[in-house]
């Protein structure tokens, strides 16, 4: 049996929620939640657990943001598969956040960028003390220097987190960059499980994924169908089938994929598309290759490509000067 102490962690609704503004129905998300205990998986990220009063204006499905009584309604019967959800830095009403013995939660994540690594701290500090499981994802790896990457993990390794996250926000990563940054993390984390969240920028989520199992990650992220922002990030289906772990069976995945997904990626467009690559090559945010799929030149990549490596075509000459 291969690497029987992973832990799948299925973020469908919460990095799905990226493609179609968490418009996901009710019976999707009961459907996905059971379906992914009978298949197995560990936790399921049920959304968001940030503040709407400190992010005045945004319009979004309720997996944004997360209302306990809400989620009573919607899996009224809870499993082995633990729920988890994240949290932004700066987005949070720590007010909001229940004991873990009066919430649906048992894991609360915490994203942060290297420059926000102490109020990660504080957070996950405050959330330990209620009871949650914890984690930080360092999002943006690929844009950090590595002398704040040590000193970061060093503040970290004193805290009392109990996952830290590798994370590819921009699917530019390959397989030896995964074994490089796990094994720097695991040598000044020696006390943390780790995690690993892909994207599939350059059809490499997959397989970045397996490099971070076999180099001592334990907890992996996944989403059902691929499902997650812009080019999407590593299928459930393909994890839950590779491990070759006996609690884990792919059929159910197969069932929610062929009543739900197939419909939705109709609707919504996610996956291995050529301006998510060209932002992952370009180690760049897919934001500009999101902003493109959804205008009138969705089709354009020569000119896309131009307008990103290409100072004078993206900006206008004067602006190029006064970099």
């Amino acid at each position: 049996m291969k690497n029987a102490n992973c832990k799948i962690l299925d973020c469908t609704v919460r990095d799905g929620g990226l493609v179609n503004n968490w418009d996901f129905s009710v019976d999707f998300v009961r459907e996905l939640y059971y379906g992914l205990s009978e298949a197995g998986v560990e936790y399921m990220e049920v959304g968001y657990k940030n503040s709407p009063k400190l992010l005045k204006g945004a319009d979004a499905g309720p997996w944004r943001f997360l209302d306990e009584a809400f989620l009573r309604e919607v899996i009224p019967n809870k499993t082995d598969t633990k729920l988890s959800a994240l949290v932004d830095i700066g987005r949070v009403d720590e007010n909001d956040i229940l004991p873990r013995e009066q919430s649906m939660l048992d894991l609360i994540r915490v994203a942060c960028y290297i420059k926000d690594v102490d109020k990660a701290i504080e957070l996950v500090r405050k959330f330990n003390s209620l009871g949650y499981e914890t984690s930080i994802n360092i999002m943006a790896l690929s844009h950090v220097i590595e002398t704040d990457l040590s000193e970061a993990l060093q503040e970290i390794a004193a805290s009392p987190v109990d996952v830290v996250y590798i994370v590819d926000s921009y699917g530019s990563l390959d397989s030896k960059d995964i074994s490089y940054l796990t094994t720097k993390f695991s040598r000044l984390l020696p006390e943390k499980t780790l995690g690993i969240h892909t994207h599939n920028n350059m059809q490499l989520a997959f397989s970045n994924t397996i490099a971070g199992i076999e180099s001592g990650v334990t907890f992996l992220d996944s989403s059902v169908f691929g499902m997650g922002r812009a080019a999407g990030n590593c299928p459930t289906e393909l994890l839950v089938s590779y491990l070759k772990n006996p609690r884990y069976e792919v059929r159910p995945l197969l069932g929610i994929i062929e009543k739900h997904m197939i419909k939705m990626r109709e609707k919504w467009e996610w996956g291995y598309i050529i301006p998510y690559m060209i932002t992952g090559l370009l180690n760049e945010h897919p934001r500009t290759a999101m902003a493109l799929r959804s205008s009138a030149d969705s089709d354009k990549y020569v000119e896309y490509y131009d307008r990103l490596t290409t100072p004078e075509t993206a900006f206008g000459a004067g602006a190029a000067k006064s970099e």
